[in-house]
């Protein structure tokens, strides 16, 4: 019997569905193995880890540049850690930026904390928060430094959980993974969900393939001895992923690049659907060009949209069995991912709560991942036009443009 074009094609569209749910399904169990074996490692590395017996200085590095909600409820916890001898430096372009008032406002409410600022001026480098950070480390004589964004929370022992490694002579950076502490809004909990499920889940897998030969820009606790042996924090100027590069570059220089869970939280801004799909569409534009292989296989690991084509194709087929079967797998393997990474690693009561929603954010995931190869190479970032080259870095095409 002859078989029509349209049999074929969707018989096509059913093989397609397959082979990306058996993908998917290989990675959850990647993720499952590489959660229990991140728990595990760092329950007996926190166990083994010498008692702090010294404090040795440490400067805690905030760029900042404008408001953002919660900005003084986000830098209070910086004020409030409970370790001996540490600065904060805050470095922003001029004295017209008007979150100085609310540093001002802590620092009279916290007056034994050591506090800085320092102006960068106008950014002469690409990255404008690199340019920063330069000026920053210029300005102090420590030897430990934490670059942590305004719009990151953590806790008071976060020093005392982070340091120790630092003091180790084989580890040149720590980096940590962090949850996402939505707004309350639908759109602000699914990217918050993203926060606390996908991108962890992709970082342990990562982590138990090969270590971590990267950082996490939510927190990046690096020593003066690996930033001096990579040429400082100015190799990292042209690039977007700024973080991701310097602890690709600390661990090519023969350190160790730690992977930590000390609470911390990323507080989101409350936005339309259209600027948040934008906000990811930049991070996912970045990861393409600068790891275009890795980028590509990503979209391997989504679950629900082979569900969703392998129910529609199974169906048009009347293999209506198939069709549930495939979508009802689909949905399973993102709740199990969100529950297990979300709840039972990174510690987000939201991911208990929201589970059976995370599989709406892996479809929307995979719509951002297909969007990246579609958009151009310009992006707008704080105001300011930018450009991708190959290899992730950026050119900064304009400056001082308006954001919506």
């Amino acid at each position: 019997m002859r078989i029509g074009f349209q049999h074929l094609a969707w018989l096509a569209l059913l093989l397609l569905a397959l082979v990306g749910t058996i993908a998917s399904t290989v990675f959850l169990g990647m993720v499952l193995a590489a959660a229990r074996r991140f728990r595990r490692v760092l329950a007996q590395r926190r166990r083994s880890a010498p008692p702090l017996s010294s404090h040795p200085g440490v400067t805690m590095l905030k760029p900042i540049h404008g408001l953002e909600p919660r900005m003084e409820e986000n830098l209070e916890g910086y004020f409030r850690l409970d370790y001996p001898d540490y600065e904060i430096v805050f470095g922003c372009r001029g004295p017209e930026d008007p979150s100085l008032a609310i540093v001002s406002k802590l620092s009279a409410r916290f007056p034994d904390v050591k506090v800085r600022i320092v102006y960068s001026g106008p950014p002469a480098w690409p990255n404008a928060k690199v340019y920063s950070l330069d000026k920053m480390i210029a300005t102090s004589t420590n030897d430990y430094f934490v670059i942590t964004d305004s719009d990151i929370t953590i806790k008071p022992d976060f020093l005392k959980i982070v340091v120790p490694y630092l003091l180790q002579s084989e580890v040149g950076l720590v980096t940590c993974l962090y949850r996402g502490v939505p707004v309350d809004d639908f759109w602000s909990r699914l990217e918050a969900l993203g926060m606390s499920v996908e991108l962890p889940s992709g970082v342990l897998v990562a982590d138990m393939l090969e270590g971590m030969r990267f950082a996490l820009g939510a927190v990046m606790a690096v020593k003066r001895s690996a930033l001096e042996k990579i040429g400082g924090i100015s190799s990292t100027a042209d690039y977007y992923s700024d973080d991701f590069v310097l602890g690709n570059r600390v661990a090519d220089a023969g350190f160790s690049v730690m992977l930590e869970n000390p609470g911390v939280g990323h507080v989101l801004t409350s936005q339309t659907f259209a600027n948040t799909f934008r906000t990811q569409l930049r991070w996912m534009q970045s990861t393409r060009y600068s790891r275009p292989k890795g980028h590509f296989g990503t979209g391997l690991t989504f679950s629900m949209p082979f569900g969703v084509l392998g129910a529609v194709a199974a169906a048009a087929l009347h293999f209506y069995p198939a069709a549930i079967a495939l979508l009802a797998w689909g949905y399973l393997n993102r709740v199990l991912q969100c529950y297990t990474v979300g709840w039972k690693v990174v510690g987000d009561p939201r991911a208990v709560r929201y589970a059976l929603v995370y599989p709406i954010r892996d479809l929307l995931g995979f719509i951002i991942w297909a969007a990246s190869y579609l958009g151009g190479d310009t992006f707008n970032w704080r105001g300011e036009l930018y450009r991708f080259t190959p290899g992730g870095r950026i050119v900064a095409a304009s400056r001082d443009l308006q954001t919506n």
